[in-house]
């Protein structure tokens, strides 16, 4: 059992500027208890024996070794474009201009 009573929900209350009702500190008592215990049975089980983790699968690379390789030419490049010209791609304009 925790150390949470009444009076430091009360005290809680005021220091967080809250108006609790009887029922409220009551019903907050109990809540506060439970989350306290909670925290006290993980705590228990955290010890510097286990190592501490961000994903409880371990988390692989699957991405393909980079492999340096020629570069595409120019035509390869361009095959697939919608449209190209002087050796380039050819995009509408975006800032306004008209073509």
């Amino acid at each position: 059992m925790s150390e949470i009573t009444p009076d430091l929900v009360r005290h809680l209350g005021v220091l967080a500027r809250i108006q609790l009702t009887d029922e409220e500190v009551e019903r907050l008592t109990g809540q506060l208890d439970v989350i306290v215990d909670n925290i006290a049975k993980v705590s228990e089980v955290a010890t510097p024996d286990v190592a501490a983790t961000s994903h409880p699968i371990p988390l692989e690379n699957v991405f393909r070794p980079d492999v340096p390789q020629a570069p595409l030419t120019q035509e390869q490049t361009l095959q697939n474009a919608p449209e190209a010209e002087d050796g380039r791609f050819v995009v509408t304009a975006i800032l306004g201009e008209e073509q």
